[in-house]
């Protein structure tokens, strides 16, 4: 990547404009590097805040390699994108970070589990089936028992196309298609390391979170940052993600999604090559926040300081049940009378269950005392639309 002298004079473009975009681009003002956004949405959550914005499918050859060429250096907040046009892109010399050879892994969860079982990375056991008929096949012949985890290898994201089964009742769920069915592992607590690592080779993580999900739809629900854990379970945390950076040649960020067992055996249930939703506290909660720390490895950048200032809780704000259409927020004003609490709203203009509207930072002295502060903050503020 060529070296620029002043960060303005850096155009950094963003495939894809929801709020990972737009708080990478928030993050990218504060040095006044000017950033382009492709989104097919006109009214995603970057558009209000990028003047230099193009409507856009991430997955259209065409419509990513034109805006390749507007930008010197390109980086992404999804991980479904046309590789051919980044390929050719990077062919042609712009730096693209993380590398688009790293999105066939990604995009595929039977090609990340596979990764990891190559290269000696603790997961849960899985096989990949073609479609539902197979699956049935080995739950017959008793190849396959209950409880397991089944995922389509493409295209889920936030909870989507992820069930649990458990009994015979649920196998009418199962989905038909190439997918990942994996043993259910005996989960204590969920945890998160996002890793950075830029060209020279510097790797840096922040501190583990615990994730709480939501039971009903599979979503992240909240986090505890730091995660009440041992240290040594932290160490090996830390080890795993920092080899799987290695291992991935990941110049950026990588978010490693653990699960820990009720005996403490840490097991890595998927990985994501940027901005992560377990890493949203890291805005007021850490010296250097997720979304800088991505910008200072694209450009090699020393990483920052990722101490944690505070304890937080970290929480979604996502669409209610039983609620679509344009969005309304209820006890938003209630809300900011509490001290140490920080709210945002991604601008997405309609709301629809468990969609991800925004999210709310609570800092403490103690996460005991943040805790408490979240339960009373996600009775006041909720996301429901108009009559």
């Amino acid at each position: 990547m060529k070296k620029f002298k002043n960060p303005g004079d850096i155009r950094l473009g963003i495939i894809a404009g929801g709020q990972l975009g737009k708080m990478l681009i928030q993050a990218a003002s504060k040095w006044d590097i000017t950033c382009y956004v492709l989104d097919k949405d006109a009214n995603c959550c970057s558009s209000s805040i990028c003047k230099n914005f193009y409507c856009g499918d991430p997955d259209n050859f065409e419509d990513v390699y034109n805006f390749g060429k507007k930008v010197d250096i390109l980086t992404y907040e999804i991980e479904h994108i046309n590789t051919d046009a980044l390929k050719k892109l990077k062919n042609e010399g712009l730096p693209i970070y993380p590398d688009p050879g790293i999105l066939a892994i990604i995009q595929d969860k039977g090609q990340q589990k596979a990764f990891f079982k190559d290269h000696n990375i603790p997961t849960a056991n899985f096989r990949l089936y073609c479609n539902k008929e197979d699956i049935l096949k080995d739950i017959a012949s008793k190849e396959l028992i209950f409880p397991f985890i089944q995922k389509l290898r493409r295209g889920g994201y936030d909870g989507r196309a992820v069930i649990s089964v458990d009994k015979e009742e649920k196998l009418s769920d199962l989905f038909d298609g190439p997918t990942v069915v994996e043993k259910k592992i005996d989960i204590k607590k969920e945890l998160s390391i996002i890793a950075s690592r830029n060209s020279s080779g510097q790797i840096l993580s922040f501190p583990a979170v615990e994730m709480v999900f939501n039971s009903n739809a599979n979503i992240l629900d909240s986090l505890i940052s730091p995660a009440d854990i041992q240290s040594k379970i932290e160490i090996k945390a830390k080890k795993i993600a920092h080899s799987l950076i290695e291992l991935l040649d990941v110049e950026g960020l990588l978010a490693v999604e653990f699960l820990l067992d009720k005996n403490d055996n840490l097991f890595v249930n998927e990985v994501a090559p940027r901005p992560h939703n377990s890493g949203h506290h890291t805005i007021e909660a850490n010296l250097t926040s997720q979304f800088e720390q991505h910008l200072r490895a694209i450009l090699n950048l020393p990483p920052g300081n990722t101490k944690i200032k505070s304890p937080a809780v970290m929480f979604n704000l996502l669409g209610e049940e039983n609620f679509a259409g344009p969005a309304v927020y209820e006890g938003f004003r209630e809300a900011l009378e509490l001290d140490r609490v920080y709210i945002h709203i991604y601008g997405k203009k309609e709301t629809f269950p468990y969609r991800k509207m925004g999210h709310i930072t609570v800092l403490s002295d103690t996460i005991e005392d943040a805790t408490q502060k979240a339960i009373k903050l996600k009775k006041l503020i909720r996301v429901k639309s108009k009559q």
